[in-house]
């Protein structure tokens, strides 16, 4: 292993990776906070499609093997949605996931 592939360092959980990459205080602080807020914004999308999806499961009174087979994914994912994992999925996937149900989504930019 060459000494350029070596991990040297690793930012705790709650630290400022953009400190440890030496940003001024100020600048660092600003990047984590914006950082953030993109994090937080696709959180609540991802949040907000999978509360759909497992509503439209619910209504339909579906097992998840026939939600999964409806959605064109595993019953594993179905799990996953119902469980509310957003890390697991992409917004793309949970979009054509409400695709497959008939549902659309729209996006608005403010």
């Amino acid at each position: 292993m060459s000494s350029e592939s070596i991990i040297t360092h690793v930012t705790p959980v709650g630290g400022n990776i953009f400190a440890d990459l030496g940003f001024e205080p100020d600048e660092a602080a600003k990047l984590l906070a914006e950082t953030d807020a993109i994090i937080s914004e696709k959180l609540a999308i991802k949040d907000s499609l999978m509360t759909e999806l497992a509503g439209w499961i619910e209504a339909k009174k579906l097992k998840q093997a026939e939600a999964a087979e409806i959605l064109g994914v595993t019953r594993p994912r179905v799990s996953d949605v119902i469980n509310k994992k957003a890390i697991k999925f992409t917004i793309d996937a949970l979009v054509d996931m409400l695709a497959r149900t008939g549902k659309h989504v729209r996006l608005s930019v403010q």
